[in-house]
């Protein structure tokens, strides 16, 4: 069986993993000039949009298909065999209508004209909550970006980093300071305001087509609806943010095409020394089969804790150890697993050329995506000590 259609479970499952694969050959086939001319990915974003891969986690009401967490995992996955940028940036969008459609925290007719946007104008959304002041807003502080009440609605001001994809958004949701007290609100501001601007400040050398620029905010005028989220809400929902899985799905991806590409050498490469390719010599199938056990340790516990959520509701509100868990499981292994498909590869996966050294670099970035090894490890011992 395709490794990719593992886990597959019906036939609606199968049409999507082949949407995700589609895509992901496409994307395969312009990365390494992405990556070497430091250019965003826009046509990545065309076909995306002209598929309806933006719409997926959409409530089927609103013209989505309404994809659970089971489902958005395995077509990450796949996605980020062909370009980790791109899957991890449009994973944002997937993932944060994803936690709106099963939670419905918002207005109802505010979610509703978001939804229709989506589906008519391909619009794209991201939440933009980190700050250089703050850092990653999973360690709980409070940003600088301001929102002031004014007689129309809001005025908000402030720089957001880490934007992913901020130069094709439509929307963002802004986390913001409401007013002079320390309460923290969504703001869902649209990219056309007078007073919304990005700042191109994206320059790593991991993730490079994410282009998770700044996002600058000078006196922009939000109409009252624009706040739609805030702490005090009585309806929030507590819920752990399952959707971030879509981390981990994207960096075992990249990890999966990393395993394809050194064995795909291991079968072709065939030095004068030896009478065959390299897949006869013990010690490279030694490294294959590693790289097996570890892929096959790192994608059971994705799959089975995200099937967990979906089959059993009842229990999500226990599950955060579970979720954290795995994005530190599977980023590590995925970076073992990159490391040692280099070591079958050799001194040639080091060459521009070749994408053993995209795949490493990118898989890199996984450790510092939320949340944050100490943070797992140190959740882990607290409920253990209790």
């Amino acid at each position: 069986m395709d490794v990719y259609q593992s886990f597959i479970q019906n036939e609606r499952q199968r049409k999507l993993v082949d949407l995700a694969g589609e895509l992901a050959d496409a994307f395969s086939e312009r990365g390494e000039k992405y990556d070497r001319e430091d250019a965003f990915p826009y046509e990545n974003f065309d076909d995306l949009k002209k598929s309806g891969y933006g719409t997926l986690s959409l409530p089927k009401e609103y013209g989505g298909e309404e994809i659970n967490l089971y489902e958005l995992v395995m077509i990450q996955e796949r996605l980020a065999t062909g370009d980790a940028a791109t899957a991890l940036s449009i994973g944002w969008h997937l993932g944060g209508l994803m936690e709106l459609t099963e939670t419905r925290v918002w207005e109802e007719e505010v979610f509703k004209d978001l939804c229709e946007k989506i589906v008519s104008n391909k619009a794209l959304v991201n939440r933009a909550a980190t700050e250089p002041a703050t850092g990653s807003p999973t360690r709980g502080g409070l940003p600088q970006t301001k929102a002031i009440k004014t007689e129309k609605g809001w005025r908000i001001t402030g720089r957001k980093s880490f934007t992913s994809m901020a130069r094709v958004l439509d929307y963002s949701l802004v986390s913001a300071v409401i007013g002079d007290t320390e309460e923290k609100g969504f703001f869902l501001v649209d990219h056309d305001l007078e007073g919304v601007s990005i700042e191109e400040t994206w320059d790593t050398i991991s993730m490079k087509g994410t282009g998770s620029d700044d996002l600058v905010l000078k006196d922009v005028q939000l109409p009252s609806s624009s706040l739609v989220e805030r702490d005090s809400d009585q309806g929030k929902s507590d819920l752990p943010k399952a959707w971030l899985l879509h981390i981990p799905a994207c960096y075992i991806g990249v990890a999966m095409a990393a395993r394809n590409d050194a064995i795909q050498f291991a079968k072709d490469y065939s030095p004068n020394s030896l009478p065959g390719p390299i897949k006869d010599v013990p010690e490279v199938q030694r490294k294959i089969g590693e790289i097996e056990l570890e892929l096959f340790k790192a994608r059971q516990i994705l799959y089975s804790v995200a099937d967990k959520w979906v089959r059993e509701p009842a229990k999500r509100g226990d599950m955060a150890a579970e979720l954290s868990s795995v994005k530190h499981i599977v980023t590590n292994s995925a970076f073992h697993i990159v490391d040692t498909a280099m070591r079958i590869v050799g001194a040639r996966s080091l060459f521009r050329t070749n994408s053993m050294q995209r795949y490493y670099r990118d898989v890199r970035a996984g450790l510092h995506n939320p949340p944050m090894d100490d943070m797992v490890i140190s959740m882990l011992a607290n409920n253990a000590l209790k």
